[in-house]
């Protein structure tokens, strides 16, 4: 038992700070339906890793660098004629396939292919802890600072404006946070299952909440209660810790879709 405490408990600590980020963000997500921003930041990781596996980078400098890039490109593409997620939907396969090809073409990353898509937390150790607490303790502090005007333009951004709040400064400052979530969480889930990370508890927690402080409660609920099933089943099960994670996430939104769906007919 106490090996099984030794290899879970950092992933277990890293995965429960990022939850702490993921809850909020998830939320927010949601309520302004960017959920396809997600996924095209997801997707933009692999291709950072393939940059950075050229040129011999560490990993989170070429994930880093892609992600603040796309947020840039993002922003000049913004146009009212074009409609968001068909932007999205363009970079997010572009971004993909890129990065899928520029990996074909490099040797020394395919064998670690599967572990940029889908994630492994049981590979981190204590000594990448500080590292990954201080973004996030960073992260949070920002969105602690601008959560009032972020709630705001997501339920009615006209009269969040009307308001004198800066709706294209609130727009750039989640799409960094959602940049900086990217770098950490492709550790955790990998490229591809970014997007569910932040999306399925906020999902979940949709169905339980009523008002928006309750849903980022539930999210952060259901998201630690997921890890930790997730966690202790790629453990025994011995499958990639993202899988089992998103896998859990899942059934817990089936679990309470269909309990109220019942409790509704009776």
């Amino acid at each position: 038992m106490m090996e099984w405490l030794q290899l879970l408990l950092p992933a277990w600590v890293m995965g429960g700070l990022l939850i702490l980020l993921t809850a909020p963000l998830g939320c927010l997500m949601l309520w302004r339906r960017m959920s396809f921003f997600a996924d095209t930041m997801a997707h933009g990781t692999l291709l950072g890793v393939a940059i950075a596996g050229m040129l011999s980078l560490p990993l989170w400098v070429g994930v880093t660098c892609l992600a603040l890039a796309l947020v840039g490109i993002l922003w000049i593409l913004h146009d009212h004629r074009l409609p968001s997620d068909a932007l999205l939907a363009l970079c997010s396969a572009t971004l993909l396939c890129s990065g899928l090809l520029l990996i074909q073409n490099l040797p020394t990353l395919r064998p670690e292919l599967l572990s940029y898509l889908f994630g492994d937390l049981l590979t981190i150790g204590w000594s990448e802890l500080p590292i990954f607490a201080g973004i996030i303790v960073l992260s949070l502090g920002l969105l602690w600072r601008t959560w009032k005007s972020q709630v705001q333009i997501a339920i009615d951004p006209d009269i969040a404006m009307s308001e004198g709040i800066n709706a294209n400064l609130q727009r750039l400052v989640f799409m960094l946070l959602l940049a900086l979530f990217t770098v950490l969480a492709l550790r955790a889930v990998g490229s591809l299952l970014m997007g569910a990370l932040l999306v399925i508890p906020a999902l979940s927690a949709r169905l339980l909440a009523h008002s928006p402080k309750q849903m980022v409660i539930w999210a952060f609920v259901i998201g630690q209660i997921a890890l930790c099933v997730g966690l202790w089943s790629s453990a025994f099960l011995n499958i990639a810790s993202g899988l089992s994670i998103v896998l859990t996430m899942s059934l817990i939104f089936c679990f309470i879709f269909g309990w109220q769906k019942i409790r509704k007919s009776l």
